[in-house]
């Protein structure tokens, strides 16, 4: 499919009209185009009108809409409203506050996510780097994918292949008593240490591209630099990868903290009776009744703003920073 521009008389300093050819060229010049879509391609301010109504009207439609509406409930004394009118209360977020019951699992889940997300860090970014900077450039496209491989299966499935490695007869308490290291199994599954495992390797693709993104711009040279003057590698790494790979770090926690404090398939599956977090809490109200539905919305909306709260203060705390190669 090719394309040529002509220029008219009286069209000096302005852009032609591209002419297309093939079956495009066809649909272009015709007059069902030319009357309906063709008038808004040929209008600049038309074409700047849909540019914003389209990603405007996603956010709009399923972003601020579900968000809107869930606050609404959250302020319903009752849900679906009766006939004489909804009554608006507060009661659904003094009951959060007031209940130890829904407060401390809130205060876990914050604890819980702020810990997988500083051990995916530490977990992925050696994984990262050695992929960006060790591995040659021709093959780490094929690394890349090597690591990526396991995320096309669905969230269910690897859930349940984590089970199925700590299970009491699984892959990790066989191999453990093969070699001789225990006589009975170990009890790993519906322990906090399962559900970490779990959430980790869930959600460790959000911490990779983003850090493996921000090592592969950092320069060589930089590195080669440091190493002349007479830096050691834990020098080099403070000094210069680890200030360079800070937008890395940033985006990949941020995103990582998000998804964890709201994962609701790891902990129903992985986690056991000592491990109930806040998601499950909500999705307890939600299921209930539909009398429960408004505190479920209240504490939905006290978790989102604590949520995003936190990860704006960590953002401008640590993304804030200039780097400065001292």
């Amino acid at each position: 499919m090719t394309e040529s521009r002509t220029s008219r008389p009286g069209t000096a300093g302005r852009e032609a009209a591209p002419r297309y050819r093939g079956w495009i060229g066809q649909v272009t010049r015709s007059p069902l185009y030319a009357g309906t879509i063709g008038v808004l391609a040929a209008s600049p301010r038309a074409r700047l009108v849909l540019l914003v109504i389209v990603p405007l009207a996603w956010i709009v439609t399923f972003n601020i809409g579900p968000i809107y509406q869930m606050g609404r409930i959250s302020l319903m004394q009752t849900y679906p409203a009766p006939d004489s009118g909804a009554v608006l209360t507060l009661d659904n977020y003094r009951l959060f506050f007031r209940e130890p019951l829904y407060f401390m699992p809130f205060i876990r889940s914050l604890i819980f996510a702020a810990l997988v997300t500083v051990v995916t860090l530490i977990v992925v970014y050696p994984v990262a780097y050695y992929v960006a900077k060790v591995i040659r450039p021709q093959n780490r496209k094929r690394a890349l994918l090597l690591l990526l491989v396991p995320f096309w299966a669905g969230e269910i499935i690897r859930t349940f292949s984590v089970i199925m490695l700590l299970a009491n007869r699984g892959a990790l308490n066989y191999l453990l008593r093969e070699v001789g290291l225990i006589d009975r199994p170990i009890p790993m599954l519906y322990t906090y240490f399962s559900l970490s495992f779990g959430v980790v390797y869930l959600i460790a693709l959000y911490m990779l591209l983003p850090l493996y993104s921000a090592i592969e711009k950092i320069p060589s040279q930089l590195v080669d630099a440091a190493a002349d003057l007479g830096a050691g590698p834990f020098e080099r790494f403070r000094r210069v990868i680890l200030p360079l790979s800070k937008d890395g770090i940033v985006s990949g926690c941020s995103l990582v903290y998000l998804i964890t404090i709201g994962v609701f398939t790891a902990p129903l599956l992985l986690g056991g009776p000592n491990t109930v977090i806040f998601p499950e809490i909500i999705a307890a109200l939600f299921h209930a009744s539909n009398d429960k539905w408004p505190a479920g919305s209240a504490f939905s909306i006290l978790m989102l703003i604590v949520s995003l709260s936190t990860v704006g203060l960590f953002m401008k705390l640590v993304g804030g920073r200039s780097v400065r190669l001292s």
